[in-house]
């Protein structure tokens, strides 16, 4: 038997707030979205929102603190499908791991963007997408078509560049709305005309930008094969620079706004733009990859650094000890009170047994003298007036005769 255990030896306290914080310093876990279908949904009267996500296979507790709950949009109800974003933790009292949501959505929105790597995976396959398609921007474009709305900024944004840019150049507009159930149809027929009618030279095709949903006119399966089939090279500039699209990856250049894919449509020589766009494109890319990741790790520190020591994850955890002890409280309560009116109904079947009452109606009575109850023949004498009890009333008596 070994003499000494090198094993560590944690306190519970102590093991709990170590994986809190493995689960806090674990950029994986936090910042995260999560599906599943809620259950156990309750909202106790501190504001917080407590419910469970849950899946074919696993389930996982969730908590929205009061002020983000203040701000959702979204009526939750139990089984309603949704992603949940949060961070991971663990609530030290209970010794279980759990979301901390700051935002839910519905989950179709997910689903918005499986389709749209459906979308892609299918056009890709079929080669809509491969760089050997791409054609060369012409240098100096004399016929310029623009693919947009007529009332948006974006229209205004490129007339704006290609005057400054190139003034001579003609420019002619097809309208088309561009969101909405029949955006798709109309950017088609708007390419399709450009292209049998005015023959330009350039396309832009371009809007403002917007969430998944105001894009999706783009990501159409119509709309990519129109901008691919197209006789003149097409320019996208849709949304801004964070935005892709499905129309992005089939056009033979992808600009990051409106205002850009006016400008690529205009270069001095094509050769001169192209070689400038990719020099300061990588550079740009990769200097902010580097800032972006030096800041991140930094940003990661202090938020972490902050979360160890800040009084809020106190507050929260007690804000949460409280709900649970009122809860807990309340069920208690509840018990104490069945408990005793099972006693008192006890108490009342032994006190109707041991009552005069019952004796009564077996045919006894109970003789009082002066009010006192006659327990032995040696407390009445000849000629005492008596009161006698029986089950139905009372009535008088006096004593009478000889002892028997």
């Amino acid at each position: 038997m070994a003499l000494f255990d090198a094993s560590p030896r944690w306190t519970v306290t102590n093991l709990t707030r170590h994986l809190r914080h493995l689960f806090e310093e674990d950029p994986d876990l936090q910042g995260i979205w999560v599906e599943g279908e809620i259950s156990n949904l309750s909202r106790p009267a501190s504001g917080h929102v407590y419910f469970t996500l849950k899946d074919a296979g696993a389930s996982l507790r969730c908590v929205m603190w009061k002020t983000e709950a203040a701000r959702l949009r979204l009526i939750l109800q139990d089984g309603m499908a949704i992603e949940a974003h949060g961070s991971l933790g663990i609530y030290d009292v209970a010794g279980q791991y759990q979301l901390y949501a700051d935002s839910i959505r519905p989950l179709g929105e997910g689903a918005l963007f499986q389709e749209f790597l459906r979308l892609k995976a299918l056009l890709e396959a079929e080669g809509l997408f491969e760089a050997r398609r791409k054609r060369a921007i012409p240098a100096s474009p004399r016929r310029i078509g623009i693919v947009t709305s007529r009332t948006g900024a974006a229209l205004r944004d490129m007339l704006n560049t290609l005057r400054r840019r190139m003034p001579l150049a003609e420019v002619v507009l097809a309208p088309t709305p561009v969101q909405g159930e029949e955006a798709p149809l109309k950017i088609v027929e708007a390419l399709r005309d450009l292209n049998r009618v005015v023959q330009p030279e350039v396309i832009l095709l371009a809007r403002g930008g917007g969430s998944i949903e105001d894009l999706w006119a783009f990501n159409d399966e119509r709309v990519v094969r129109a901008v691919s089939e197209s006789q003149a090279p097409v320019i996208t500039g849709v949304g801004h620079e964070t935005d892709f699209t499905l129309a992005d990856f089939a056009a033979d250049l992808r600009a990051p706004t409106p205002t850009a894919a006016a400008e690529l449509a205009t270069p001095v020589t094509a050769l001169e733009l192209w070689q400038g766009l990719v020099v300061v494109s990588r550079t740009l890319t990769e200097s902010m990859e580097i800032l972006i990741d030096q800041k991140r790790i930094l940003l990661d520190g202090l938020k972490s650094g902050l979360r160890l020591s800040s009084p809020l994850r106190k507050v929260q955890t007690e804000r949460q000890r409280v709900d649970d002890i009122s809860r807990r409280g309340h069920a208690a309560q509840a018990h104490r009170l069945e408990l005793a009116e099972t006693r008192m109904i006890g108490l009342e079947n032994r006190l109707a047994a041991l009552s005069p009452l019952a004796v009564l109606k077996r045919g006894y009575a109970v003789v009082t003298k002066n009010k006192k109850v006659i327990a032995s023949k040696h407390q009445v004498k000849d000629g005492d007036g008596l009161r006698v009890r029986v089950q139905d009333g009372e009535f008088s008596a006096r004593v009478s005769g000889e002892e028997m």
